[in-house]
Order: C-alpha cells, then sequence, then structure tokens
C-alpha cells in the first residue's frame, strides 16, 4: 500500500469514528431530553393535580360569625343569616340525628352550640344526594334535615361557620365537618346532643310570644316533668311537702 493510500485510510477512518461520535452524542441528547420532557411534564401534572386538589376542598370560603354563647329565649328569633350560624335560641337543643322533615332554627342552634355540625339542604335536592348526605350525617354531633328557602343546595353549619355548597359530592363537606365538629369555636364543648327534643317545626313550633304562665304560678315555675332537657342550672334540692319525721327517743 502506497504512503497516499494508507493516509486517505486513516482519514477515512478518522472520519468515521468522528461521524459515530456525533451520533452518539445526539442520541444521548436526544434521551436526555425525552427524559427531562417526561420529567417536567409529571412535574406539571402533579402540581396541576395538587392545586385543583386544594381548591376543591380549600375551605377558603368559610363564612365566620362573632356569636356568643348561653343566650336563651323561649319565643322564635328572626336570625341574621339563613340558616342560622349561632346567636340567640331554645333552651331545649334538637336531638343530633336525620330528619326529613324541617326542624326549628331555633332547637338546631341550640345542638350547635354543644358542637354538632347542621347539614341543610333544599328540599328538591335529588335523592342520591340526600342519600350521601345521609351517610355523612350518620356519625354523633350531625344534624341533617331539608330547609326551605335555603340560599343554595346544601348548606354547612356549626356555630361561627358556614358553607354554602352545589353538590353533596363536594370534596369540602366533610373537610368542613373534620374541621369544625366540636371545633374550637364550641361554646359548649363537651355538652349532649341527646336528651333534648326530637320534634320537627310542624310538629312543635316555636312561638312568637313567650308563653303565658298559668294562673297564681310565679315566674319562672317548674316547668312540666315531661319537658326535654335543658341548659337551665339546676337547684340544689327539689322542694317536698312531706313532714318531717320526729326523732326517735332514746331507750
Amino acid at each position: 500500500m502506497t504512503k497516499e493510500k494508507a493516509q486517505a485510510r486513516r482519514e477515512h477512518l478518522n472520519r468515521m469514528r468522528d461521524e459515530q461520535r456525533r451520533k452518539e452524542r445526539r442520541a444521548a441528547l436526544l434521551m436526555w431530553g425525552a427524559g427531562g420532557a417526561v420529567v417536567v411534564l409529571l412535574v406539571a401534572v402533579v402540581a396541576y393535580y395538587l392545586v385543583n386538589e386544594r381548591a376543591a376542598t380549600s375551605l377558603d370560603n368559610v363564612v365566620t360569625a362573632k356569636y356568643a354563647g348561653s343566650q336563651h329565649t323561649q319565643t322564635k328569633v328572626t336570625y341574621k343569616e339563613n340558616p342560622p350560624m349561632g346567636g340567640e335560641h331554645n333552651p331545649a337543643w334538637q336531638n343530633c340525628g336525620i330528619y326529613e322533615q324541617p326542624i326549628n332554627n331555633e332547637n338546631a342552634v341550640h345542638s350547635m352550640e354543644h358542637g354538632a355540625v347542621w347539614i341543610t339542604y333544599q328540599p328538591d335536592l335529588p335523592k342520591a344526594e340526600v342519600d350521601k348526605l345521609r351517610e355523612l350525617a350518620s356519625k354523633d354531633y350531625m344534624l341533617l334535615s331539608p330547609y326551605p328557602g335555603l340560599p343554595s343546595k346544601i348548606v354547612a353549619s356549626s356555630w361561627n361557620n358556614q358553607l354554602k355548597l352545589d353538590s353533596a359530592n363536594d370534596g369540602r363537606l366533610p373537610r368542613f365537618i373534620t374541621k369544625y365538629k366540636n371545633g374550637r369555636d364550641t361554646p359548649e364543648l363537651g355538652a349532649s346532643c341527646s336528651g333534648g327534643v326530637g320534634t320537627t317545626t310542624a310538629e312543635a313550633p316555636i312561638p312568637e310570644t313567650a308563653p303565658s304562665q298559668p294562673p297564681g304560678a310565679p315566674d319562672g315555675s317548674a316547668a312540666p316533668s315531661d319537658a326535654p332537657a335543658t341548659d337551665a342550672p339546676a337547684t340544689d334540692a327539689p322542694a317536698t311537702d312531706a313532714p318531717v319525721p320526729s326523732p326517735t327517743p332514746a331507750p
């Protein structure tokens, strides 16, 4: 082989090696570029999911108030909010549970004072939605009832907190229950949510004016024996007309 041919062969081999190295670099760049794109895409998907999840379960739209507890009245109350989220209320609380008919605001507000979450819904809400609400309200310290004239399809209320919703499947509803049931705003935390009244508005409406006292009865006379439990303080001992026994003489 002549010197010229050997030189040409070496140059050809060098060109082939350079071309191979360029192909390898392009392949590596493509691989890393594709991998980087996948990583960026995954980060974007996760971020999008987290943002949407936060928006779907955020309690930023909860409306708050500053009502003090222990304000009792025997008469019907005109509340600022609809439904109410605190304020004056009946001395008897509503037994926690699921009601198929509207209940008195004044009794339900007392239950919220004890730590209950009251879920109200428009009477024409589809059955599937109501069934979902019944499932959520099947736990303790929960009230569920239809509410004519409700400003949204569903409203969740606790003492001083309220959230309006358009669906029973809204992820904010279980979060509201978890946060506000027996929450830090509860004026009488630990008080009972049973032993009160279990009647609906149609069965026992709250009177517009205070009930009149029986003739001859002093103000604040004792309630009948079948009256529901209230938060009124008990006396030290019941009154009795029984004669005091004479002491037994010593033998």
